[in-house]
């Protein structure tokens, strides 16, 4: 990792908390709706409307609300009582107000790197919501560049690195995502820090994989990585 000149981070659950927050919408959701359908039964209808609707509303809290909105006419038949409704629509607002609440040791690790790399903030989801978690962080001082993508995979990072004028090889990318951060990025001759975090949707788990450890490595906490880089 000697030639490593870009570092990016991703921002949900990697800089700050974001599935908790997810998933404690699912379940009141799925609270609701328990007149015409089990919990477990709801959320397997909602996660199936989500990977469908994925093409069209992208990632984030808008095109979650879309979906519950979606799944609870669905499950009721289009019976569902317009109070339910709007309730559905009040836990996406909620979703999308949630405080920000930094993961440990995430401004000390940037502040120890940002004058030996270039930091860039390499995060999925919707624009505007993605931009407002920024802002409440308070991290933005610490970036370099911002790159707020649709999608992560190895085209989306190949226009990231070609816009940073950077070879693969001197791109080192930090996530808690195997699929989106770490996978795409090594494929393409870069590096990847694996920061797995305690809750992951369930789309972006993966079964074991088979990464070269020479472009790959896991850890347990961000704190670890200005050490890591400095014995390479």
């Amino acid at each position: 990792m000697e030639n490593i000149k870009v570092i990016a981070f991703d921002g949900d659950d990697t800089l700050w908390v974001n599935e908790p927050y997810y998933q404690e919408t699912e379940t009141q959701f799925c609270n609701l709706l328990t007149a015409y359908l089990p919990e477990e039964e709801t959320r397997k209808v909602l996660f199936q409307t989500e990977i469908e609707n994925l093409p069209l509303y992208g990632y984030g809290a808008k095109g979650f609300t879309l979906s519950m909105m979606e799944t609870a006419l669905k499950i009721s038949e289009n019976r569902l009582e317009p109070s339910v409704l709007q309730e559905i629509i009040r836990l996406g607002k909620t979703l999308l107000d949630k405080p920000i609440e930094l993961l440990d040791g995430v401004q000390s690790v940037l502040a120890s790197l940002q004058n030996r790399y270039k930091l860039v903030l390499a995060t999925k989801g919707d624009l505007l919501d993605q931009e407002r978690k920024l802002f409440k962080s308070g991290l933005n001082p610490f970036f370099h560049h911002i790159e707020i993508m649709s999608n992560k995979r190895e085209d989306d990072y190949e226009k990231l690195l070609h816009h940073l004028d950077i070879e693969p090889e001197e791109f080192l990318m930090v996530g808690n995502s195997l699929p989106s951060d770490i996978i795409p990025v090594v494929k393409l001759g870069g590096f990847g820090i694996h920061v797995p975090y305690h809750t992951t949707w369930q789309h972006e788990e993966v079964t074991r994989h088979n990464l070269d450890t020479k472009y790959y490595r896991e850890i347990e906490e961000l704190s670890e990585i200005p050490e890591l880089l400095s014995h390479e």
